[in-house]
């Protein structure tokens, strides 16, 4: 048995959905970096009703550091809402924009 393995958190992953002044702002780039920085895996892209797609995957505790980001958002953002959903554990190399 590896006992490395057993200390390692699970990750899990979740998909978030952010309205409000998100797009032109810096904001996808703000996500990969903060992502990064955790260990999050994923993605985030553009909708084109205006809000901001991420999906991401990691230890629970890097997801709730992350929704907060979220939440907070860039200097030039208006960050109105973030919707937060399960979602199915897809493996990602590292955390990229979508175009």
């Amino acid at each position: 048995m590896c006992y490395h393995a057993a200390l390692k958190p699970k990750s899990v992953a979740r998909r978030y959905f952010i309205r409000g002044r998100v797009q032109g702002v810096g904001f996808r780039y703000y996500v990969q970096r903060h992502a990064s920085e955790l260990g999050i895996r994923g993605y985030a892209r553009n909708l084109e009703d205006g809000r901001v797609e991420v999906y991401a995957t990691g230890p629970a505790q890097a997801l709730l550091e992350l929704e907060g980001l979220l939440a907070k958002g860039p200097m030039w953002s208006d960050v109105r809402g973030v919707e937060a959903e399960e979602a199915a554990l897809v493996e990602y190399k590292s955390f990229h924009i979508e175009r």
